[in-house]
């Protein structure tokens, strides 16, 4: 069986969304201040609409195909490079699934009242809760992309709706009582707020997942470059409308990075009297969480699904379920991996700092294939985005390494990034051999 093409330019438009916009970005960048808009700006300008043309450029070379980079770096750099671009990104996202998973469950406790509140800190409750979460979001895209993309369409509608819902809060409650938090372009710069520059830079990525779904699209060459701008355009208005809007209630030491809506919404629920605000933020908080984990983990599943293909992993990974028309093998693998993942970075840890370095070990995995995705558009002709890219993800490579405040015990947190990243990359060389000298030339 092949896969099915059920996804037109709504539907890859609203996941496009899903895939790259997360709530929980934006109280990380109102807590380090006001010219955190000021760098989503530049990241949408040097980062993100360099890889909108990438992937629209890049999707009309190679229509049509499941597996989106695998097969762009396959067919550029050859089958050793597809692979490991593959490998990385398919790890990073990985590590990306527990951080989020732990941060939006953290953030719907804290939001729900004095009752629930205390369960953001509590760790077997958050792991309890993250578990859930990812397994209800691969399991409706499971069924299906006709069924999973619901999912999407919803996580991406609860944006929408987030966003909103936080700019005319803050439109109110500003005019009543003032804005809390001056406002100044200058980004701060300190060592403190440098890994949080590739943070920003991370958040704007995810329309390559769009891509990895081609062979699910209809008519791919038109439809994903169109998708692109509309994803691009609305995350750029999303993160920069949103973070003015939480600063315009409080002021950046009061927005913690964890539970950041919930200090917004308790914050207007009081300004307003309207005690329902906490927990309907925590619910499109929660929406949106579910969009993204369904997005990101479903696209990614087509990655062993195109290695399986080629024989570069067993061929169970390249069946399609009969019934659902879904590589349902490689879903599931993926979960299994990053239920792995969540628990045993938990071990030796606090949350904060398990969480910390999750986030940095998710940034460097998942900036890795971007060198590969912005050197094939430099050989597809789009030389000026394909520098701007390149760029960006060198310089957040760098910042990635550096330790935030949360981190006490740097010699660990450095080990534990140097570890994984040779581990993920020693795996891929390993696997990728084995196959090889399996594979009948």
């Amino acid at each position: 069986m092949t896969l099915r093409r059920e996804l037109g330019l709504r539907d890859i438009s609203l996941f496009a969304i899903a895939c790259i916009v997360g709530t929980r970005w934006i109280p990380a960048a109102a807590h380090a201040g006001s010219g955190s808009v000021t760098l989503w700006l530049a990241a949408a300008l040097f980062f993100a609409l360099p890889l909108a043309v990438a992937v629209g450029t890049l999707s009309v070379k190679y229509p049509g195909c499941a597996g989106g980079l695998y097969v762009w770096a396959r067919g550029d750099f050859g089958c050793w490079h597809g692979f490991l671009c593959f490998w990385i990104y398919w790890m990073g996202i990985a590590f990306w699934l527990p951080t989020a998973a732990l941060f939006y469950m953290g953030a719907g406790f804290a939001s729900l009242g004095p009752r629930y509140s205390h369960l953001a800190g509590n760790r077997p409750a958050l792991l309890a809760a993250a578990l859930v979460a990812i397994w209800v979001a691969l399991g409706t895209n499971l069924r299906g992309v006709n069924v999973g993309r619901w999912t999407q369409a919803s996580g991406a509608a609860a944006s929408w709706l987030l966003g909103g819902l936080l700019v005319a809060l803050a439109w109110i409650i500003g005019a009543k009582r003032g804005v809390a938090t001056p406002m100044r372009a200058i980004p701060q710069w300190d060592w403190g707020t440098v890994s949080f520059w590739s943070n920003i830079a991370y958040a704007m990525t995810g329309l390559e997942a769009a891509g990895l779904m081609g062979a699910e699209i209809r008519d791919p060459e038109r439809t994903l470059p169109r998708a692109g701008w509309i994803a691009s355009g609305f995350a750029t208005v999303f993160y920069a409308a949103t973070t003015v809007a939480m600063l315009v209630l409080l002021r950046p030491e009061r927005i913690s990075e964890m539970t950041g809506w919930a200090d917004a919404g308790e914050y207007a629920g009081q300004a307003l009297g309207a005690s329902w605000l906490p927990p309907l933020i925590a619910v499109l908080v929660l929406l949106s969480a579910v969009g993204q984990i369904g997005g990101l983990g479903t696209s990614v599943s087509r990655l062993p699904f195109a290695a399986g293909v080629d024989n570069l992993l067993p061929k169970a990974f390249a069946r399609v379920h009969p019934r659902w028309g879904t590589p349902h093998i490689s879903v599931l693998t993926f979960g299994c991996v990053s239920t792995f993942l969540l628990v045993v970075f938990q071990l030796g840890d606090s949350l904060r700092a398990a969480y910390q370095e999750l986030i940095s070990l998710m940034v460097i995995t998942g900036f890795v294939p971007y060198l590969y995705i912005f050197g094939c558009a430099w050989k597809a002709g789009k030389r000026l985005s394909a520098l701007s890219g390149l760029a960006v993800t060198v310089m957040a490579l760098v910042c990635t390494v550096v330790p935030t405040a949360e981190i006490t015990n740097v010699t660990l947190f450095e080990s534990k990034l140097a570890l994984g990243t040779v581990a993920v990359v020693a795996s891929a060389w390993l696997v990728y051999r084995r196959s090889a000298a399996l594979t009948p030339q």
